[in-house]
């Protein structure tokens, strides 16, 4: 995370700007459930950003959306098993449409995550 709330994701180990693949950023400052607007690499200008998140830290769910429509490309939500229930083990159900990127998705969710857990201080 930059000092600007926003985050970078590199190819490998790398922090080289050539070695970007996408950044991300809250959509606004202040926000009741987390949106995050995300921008390829090579959208330099970032005046429309190419994914949108949409998540809901309380229910555990988001939806990714392509740039600024209503299409999903991916959704995720908590899957209440006895398992969670009893143990407190949680599940997840991630739903990727075709052609899409699983790893991109996943590296959402994960940023997705840990932008949750900084803003609950823990």
């Amino acid at each position: 995370m930059t000092a600007h709330d926003r985050w970078q994701a590199f190819r490998g180990e790398s922090t080289d700007a050539k070695d970007l693949i996408f950044s991300l950023k809250r959509s606004s400052f202040i926000q009741l459930k987390t949106k995050l607007d995300v921008f390829m690499a090579n959208n330099t200008r970032q005046d429309i950003c190419d994914f949108k998140v949409k998540g809901s830290w309380f229910e555990r769910s988001c939806v990714v959306y392509a740039g600024e429509s209503n299409n999903i490309i991916a959704q995720m939500h908590k899957k209440h098993t006895v398992q969670s229930i009893l143990i407190g083990k949680d599940h997840f159900m991630v739903t990727v449409y075709p052609n899409i990127d699983y790893a991109f998705i996943v590296a959402l969710i994960v940023i997705l995550d840990e932008i949750n857990e900084d803003a609950r201080g823990e």
